[in-house]
């Protein structure tokens, strides 16, 4: 039993190009946030606090100094430069760290932000230990065949750790939703569409209102419903199933991306879902992105000293 079993850690490697794009599409998510996005719409006061950026937490990158309005411009577009580096695949053992400040730093600080800086934030976070054990220069490059066993545990358990984190995320929100008496009745969706801020425009409401009127307004509110409480069985699913979920869990979330205009959120949890739903064993193949990553890897961007 021993056996089979250090025969199976040795043959699992996280270092993978899954787990690179995972990380690309995380960090594209801010920086698609932080490009398409004036300082005065992130950073503004608000009625609960006449000061900005926010300060509730103090080791934000954003409250490190104090920042004026010019400032905090500068700061934005080496967040930008810095998220192009770690969306690119450069050395995710320096750029891991990094990632994970900047999503900490924007969720606490800016104003305006959504359910995808969350998840960003969280599942980054969640990941440095990963990063922190893969000296690869690009995480496009095939997994790296020198691992000791005590790297090998830290990536193993990241990868498992990110995986229940997944769950669990969909798992509270299956609660939450249940909670209410919209979600039970199947009129959720109605609601949503006319949000304020979720909501679609007025005009698409007025001719998509006669079905979210009628009884099939139930498809769409307890699909979601049905949807996300597969993804939360997914981590104790037999993983031959899971291609079939992640391809029904992007249709859902691209839905949403389309109707609710959430683009960002939407490229942050597909990120989320395949680390979630790939198998661990498994890797991309890119032959495109291979040929890149073997050109790019002669490209002396850091000289490190080697003893």
């Amino acid at each position: 039993m021993n056996e089979k079993l250090i025969r199976i850690f040795e043959k699992i490697n996280p270092w993978t190009n899954v787990y690179g794009l995972a990380r690309t599409l995380l960090a594209t998510s801010t920086l698609l946030t932080l490009i398409m996005n004036d300082i005065s719409t992130l950073f503004k006061p608000t009625s609960d606090f006449a000061d900005y950026p926010s300060c509730g937490v103090d080791y934000s990158l954003f409250c490190i100094f104090d920042l004026g309005d010019t400032g905090l411009g500068i700061l934005k577009w080496l967040c930008i430069i810095l998220l192009l580096l770690t969306a690119s695949g450069w050395r995710p053992r320096i750029t891991g760290i990094i990632h994970a400040w900047i999503t900490f730093s924007f969720y606490h600080s800016a104003v305006t932000v959504d359910g995808g800086e969350q998840v960003t934030t969280v599942f980054t976070l969640i990941l440095i230990p990963l990063t922190l054990t893969d000296n690869r220069k690009w995480h496009w490059q095939d997994p790296p065949k020198d691992k000791t066993n005590l790297s090998k545990a830290v990536g193993i358990s990241t990868y498992f750790a990110f995986r229940i984190q997944v769950a669990i995320l969909y798992f509270h929100s299956v609660v939450a939703k249940i909670s209410q008496e919209e979600w039970i009745d199947g009129t959720a969706v109605w609601y949503y569409m006319q949000s304020p801020m979720l909501g679609i425009h007025p005009k698409i409401f007025e001719i998509i209102e006669p079905i979210l009127g009628s009884p099939l307004v139930v498809i769409p509110t307890w699909g979601t419903l049905i949807v996300q409480t597969i993804l939360f069985a997914s981590l104790f699913m037999d993983k031959k199933h899971w291609r079939k979920v992640l391809i029904l869990a992007i249709l859902m979330h691209e839905l949403f991306a389309i109707i609710l205009g959430l683009v960002t959120f939407s490229i942050a949890v597909i990120g989320v879902l395949l680390l979630y739903l790939w198998p661990l064993d498994d890797t991309f193949k890119f032959k495109g992105v291979k040929n890149l990553s073997s050109g790019l890897n002669k490209i002396n961007i850091l000289k490190t000293r080697r003893t």
